[in-house]
């Protein structure tokens, strides 16, 4: 009679069953060999366990050692071959359904050998039945060992000399088993004074056994450090197609040649926060049909000496998983010493490794016999951010145009666009409102500008308004066309097309020239709030170092730190950086020279806003004066803009007095108007402390302190009698 053709397994539990029987038909084999020995030895054995017992654990309806013929060794293992041949025929069959189990799956992943998958069985035994606890201290002769040892392994499944040795030189740490964490070697609990090899218990890694059970929960170990991320699980728009594209073609030629010549690919992606390295990431993962497996790389070094075996098992996890290992945040890693470690992921058959961060690298030395690409993701430009605000607001009731304006100002990635959209949306809800302004987004965006300007620069809260400005009408109409400079950059270069003849940067400069307390100034704080940027002053004592090299570095990083942090940059006393090259005599002029040919190719390529002052335009190279945009001659004040000034210097609240003579204050004292506000505001203090209103001769004693300040007498104020008689 022809027996039944085997049927496919029907789950992962059906399987293991399956091959448990496998392992019970080798026990009952080894337990008759093991039983011939112990009547084969000189002395009785004390066993703690019994014959019988041992009977009734092996039965499973099959017959007992005890009970079988003389050839019972041969029929025991015409038993645990059946067995195991029935096992093989059947997971064949699941795997033409469609169906993967997890013992073959792992099998085919981590490329173990029939031996090796068979001590992975009698490892997961005793996780699965406890009976198997007794019948390996049976075995074992010891109560006490109740896993199984590699000495016991060796027994069950090496039947000659030959197969044993080639079975121990699987056991050893080198091997797949130990080196990919499959198994683990544990000392004998009992044996305080160490056990040999041969005696070390082996244990199933806690992560592989729940993968054999269908469990697909992330090792216990990476949780913290890494996350898994399907790969539909990235936004929808991308301002990066063409990019992502580009990619995903190379990883693919990548993956091919690495079938040929087995050179891991190691991609890099690099740019600016927010730009879409982890979307692109996605996007590759999707293309090959595999998830990703983020790894926090800061997280990571933070745990000194276990960093490098726990990159290990994320290289293990995301081959369970099929997933691609990401190392996310990787410039601490862009080292000949750190990038040694991805010997820990590509060890482990992974053919391609993501890393990202934000500043591009060479090919490192350490990542020799792999083939390296680096991908930058640039900050896209305002035609790019445009459709990302525009996507971003559409929730929102909003007017079409705050886009484009948005877009223009402000240089922003993708995720800080988002970020900054629900930045203002949460601020709006906590003030109980439904809705934000246009001032809410210009906030929101300025806070998503992650910079370190501080460092070099003083942050100035831009608050002075146009009414506070006291300038000639032409000169109001130029600060208003710097103005509309800034805010139609995009409209201009990209819509209308000026970008593709445009050979320099498309930033914006202007020069404020004039004397003292003329306006130079308070101006570029009136442009900043009116353009919604924020203001930085650069800290002069800051930047310029004595040392060869550090002025240039430190200006580098000052220009990168404004085009990030979407801020106006603001040069006062410029002729300390920006004056006029002079001619080499000694190596101090030769490295002035250099710092100001830097400068000047610095401010050239430099994207944002930047405004120079100087007291002495003359004293500016002509060099940056041909390059500068604008040029604003802040003149000194008539006597009637020196009457709007001191004016403009009392708030409605500030109690007055009638004898103070505004008219008469502008014709006599021929000053300018930083002199003005610190005359008033010393004034108000005087008053302040006399519990008075500001009244002539508060303002006469501010007047002679201002004076007494730059060396120069006064004898007092005039009337306006005086001055009309006069």
């Amino acid at each position: 009679m022809t027996p039944a053709p085997a049927e496919p397994y029907r789950g992962c539990a059906e399987h293991l069953a399956d091959e448990l029987r496998w392992l019970d038909a080798v026990l009952r084999l080894r337990t008759a060999r093991f039983r011939r020995r112990l009547q084969a030895a000189p002395a009785a054995q004390a066993l703690y366990i019994s014959h019988e017992e041992i009977d009734w654990l092996l039965g499973d309806g099959a017959a007992s050692p005890a009970g079988l013929p003389s050839d019972e060794e041969e029929f025991l293992r015409l038993e645990a071959n059946t067995s195991e041949a029935r096992v093989q025929e059947r997971a064949r069959r699941t795997a033409e359904a469609g169906c993967d189990l997890p013992l073959t799956r792992l099998t085919r992943l981590l490329g173990l050998s029939p031996f090796e998958r068979r001590v992975v069985v009698i490892c997961l035994a005793p996780e699965l039945d406890r009976r198997y606890d007794k019948i390996y201290a049976y075995l074992q002769d010891d109560i006490t060992r109740k896993r199984p040892s590699a000495d016991l392994v060796l027994d069950l499944l090496c039947d000659d000399r030959e197969q044993w040795r080639t079975g121990r030189a699987l056991l050893t740490p080198q091997a797949p088993l130990l080196r990919l964490g499959i198994l683990h070697e544990t000392g004998d609990p009992a044996n305080p004074s160490g056990s040999s090899g041969l005696g070390r218990f082996l244990g199933l890694d806690g992560r592989i056994l729940g993968f054999l059970l269908g469990d697909d929960t992330l090792d216990v170990r990476l949780q913290g450090l890494a996350r898994v991320a399907e790969p539909d699980a990235g936004p929808a728009a991308s301002v990066h197609t063409a990019i992502e594209e580009r990619t995903v073609r190379l990883v693919g030629h990548g993956l091919a040649q690495h079938r040929a010549d087995r050179r891991p690919l190691v991609l890099y992606l690099h740019g600016p926060r927010g730009t879409g390295k982890h979307r692109l990431a996605l996007r590759v993962c999707e293309s090959l049909g595999r998830r990703l497996l983020a790894l926090d790389v800061p997280k990571l070094l933070q745990r000194g000496a276990e960093a490098e075996n726990l990159l290990a098992l994320a290289a293990r996890e995301a081959l369970l998983g099929n997933a691609v290992v990401c190392l996310e945040d990787a410039d601490a890693l862009m080292t000949e010493d750190a990038l040694a470690w991805l010997t820990a992921v590509t060890r482990l058959r992974s053919p391609l490794v993501m890393l990202t961060g934000e500043r591009p690298h060479g090919r490192p030395r350490a990542v020799r016999g792999m083939a390296f690409h680096a991908v930058e993701l640039p900050m896209p430009g305002p035609g790019l951010r445009e459709p990302v605000w525009r996507e971003s607001l559409g929730p929102y009731r909003v007017p079409d145009a705050w886009a484009a304006e948005l877009a223009g100002r402000f240089r922003l990635t993708p995720g800080q666009i988002r970020d900054a959209v629900a930045s203002a949306a949460r601020e709006a809800a906590a003030r109980g409102g439904h809705g934000f302004g246009l001032d809410d987004l210009s906030r929101a965006a300025c806070h998503q500008s992650r910079h370190r300007l501080g460092e070099l620069a003083v942050r100035i809260e831009p608050r002075a308004t146009w009414a506070d400005l006291i300038l000639p009408d032409d000169r109001f109409a130029q600060l208003h066309e710097i103005c509309g400079q800034v805010r139609h950059r995009h409209e201009v270069f990209d819509r209308w097309g000026f970008a593709r003849g445009a050979s320099r940067s498309q930033g914006v400069s202007a020069l404020f020239s004039g004397p003292p307390g003329s306006g130079k100034t308070l101006a570029a704080e009136v442009m900043a709030a009116e353009l919604r940027l924020e203001l930085y002053k650069v800290d002069l004592s800051g930047v310029v170092s004595k040392y060869v090299g550090e002025t240039e570095k430190n200006l580098a990083s000052l220009f990168r730190e404004a085009e990030n942090s979407n801020a106006v940059l603001f040069f006062d006393e410029a002729d300390a950086l920006f004056g006029k090259r002079t001619r080499v005599s000694d190596a101090h002029d030769r490295y002035a020279n250099i710092e100001t040919g830097y400068l000047l190719q610095r401010m050239e390529a430099h994207d944002g806003v930047v405004i120079l002052a100087t007291n002495l335009r003359e004293n500016i190279d002509e060099a940056f004066t041909r390059r500068i945009r604008f040029v604003v001659d802040f003149p000194f004040p008539d006597a009637e803009s020196r009457r709007r000034i001191w004016a403009g210097q009392f708030p409605d609240r500030a109690p007055v007095g009638p004898d103070l003579d505004l008219d008469g204050l502008a014709h006599e004292l021929k000053i300018a108007g930083g002199t003005i506000r610190n005359i008033v505001l010393n004034a108000a203090f005087l008053a302040a402390g006399d519990g008075r209103r500001i009244d002539r001769r508060h303002v006469g004693h501010a007047i002679r302190r201002e004076f007494e300040k730059i060396g120069k007498r006064w004898d007092g104020l005039e009337t306006r009698d005086d001055v009309r008689r006069r």
